[in-house]
């Protein structure tokens, strides 16, 4: 897998890219301090699977940065990374058509859960948005009766496996102990038709639950 990120923050870029690395080891990384750079990198390479672009670049515009990236390397799936938790900028940026909008204050955990899901094939959408009961707009809600099917803890439990967390985290969270986790996740996969909790975020983003 080769990544693309995107930040002035040269720290932040070190410690994001040890983190990718931690989750897939094989990744090969290029980093990037601004939008000239990336351009000229993407100019060379097209064969990124995932570019991650820091939104709060000075030179910055959104939609011109995301639509522009799409045209040099169309099969590159965008995240955008940003200090904002704001839910009106997280709207307006995932409705560009990016695969996942990550805060930068996101748990070290979270932020593997996040990636993962991402390069899985997800959206990473962040507890704000989640707890808001906005989605993306990718969602699919003709399918959204389905959720008046699973219990209030099923429920719960999908927005916290959809927000990166771990089951001792969610058992932290619900304030219960990880064996319930275990089995509120194992009903979940049953009623998602799924294998795995990745599977399930990402069935559930196409059913519009989340």
């Amino acid at each position: 897998m080769k990544v693309l990120i995107t930040d002035e923050q040269s720290l932040f870029r070190d410690g994001l890219s040890l983190r990718l690395q931690q989750i897939t080891p094989d990744t090969a990384i290029v980093q990037s301090s601004n939008l000239t750079e990336m351009y000229k990198i993407l100019a060379k390479e097209k064969d990124f699977d995932i570019l991650i672009l820091d939104i709060d670049l000075a030179e910055l515009s959104a939609a011109e940065a995301i639509s522009k990236i799409k045209t040099l390397t169309p099969n590159t799936k965008i995240v955008a990374i940003s200090s904002s938790e704001d839910t009106r900028n997280i709207k307006k940026i995932l409705s560009f058509g990016v695969k996942g909008y990550i805060p930068k204050r996101l748990d070290s955990n979270i932020l593997g859960g996040a990636l993962k899901l991402i390069l899985d094939g997800g959206t990473y959408i962040p507890s704000a948005m989640l707890n808001q009961n906005i989605s993306s707009d990718t969602a699919n809600s003709s399918f959204s009766p389905l959720k008046k099917n699973l219990t209030n803890r099923q429920s719960q439990v999908l927005d916290l496996i959809a927000q990166g967390k771990s089951n001792k985290q969610i058992a932290y969270d619900m304030g219960v102990s990880e064996a319930t986790v275990k089995l509120h996740i194992n009903a979940l996969l049953r009623s998602l038709k799924v294998n795995n909790r990745t599977q399930a975020v990402i069935t559930a983003q196409k059913m519009g639950l989340i």
